[in-house]
């Protein structure tokens, strides 16, 4: 069981189990809405159970996703495309990492000018 929340408590959230590999976004809007890059897990939406949803909001970000963030303290907590049925979590906002790795970098055409990707992980230019 993975447990994880915002800065402020008022989103908190439990989750069965999520991918032990974390992806990282470089786009522009990822950036936008994170203040860097965008780092995440993902699981089953299903397997997503709200223990506190007093902060959690949902923006439109595109015609085919939305983010979800708490509107108490900002946090950038979750990712979710439209038509799928799994859920993007951020890896900043899980109590417990153990055993989780970054696995691959993807719209690393859109990275920030102030950084270099250099963990030797897989480096996609678009989607991956």
């Amino acid at each position: 069981m993975f447990t994880g929340g915002c800065e402020c408590g008022k989103v908190r959230f439990e989750v069965n189990k999520v991918r032990e590999t974390v992806t990282v976004c470089h786009c522009s809007q990822c950036r936008r809405t994170s203040g860097h890059f965008w780092a995440s897990t993902h699981a089953p939406f299903s397997d997503v159970t709200f223990l506190k949803d007093e902060g959690l909001e949902w923006f439109a970000s595109s015609d085919f996703a939305c983010r979800g963030f708490c509107r108490f303290c900002g946090s950038s907590l979750f990712y979710k495309m439209n038509d799928e049925t799994g859920i993007g979590i951020a890896a900043g906002c899980l109590d417990q990492t153990s055993g989780m790795k970054v696995s691959k970098h993807i719209f690393a055409a859109d990275k920030g000018e102030y950084y270099e990707i250099a963990d030797g992980k897989p480096v996609h230019e678009a989607g991956g």
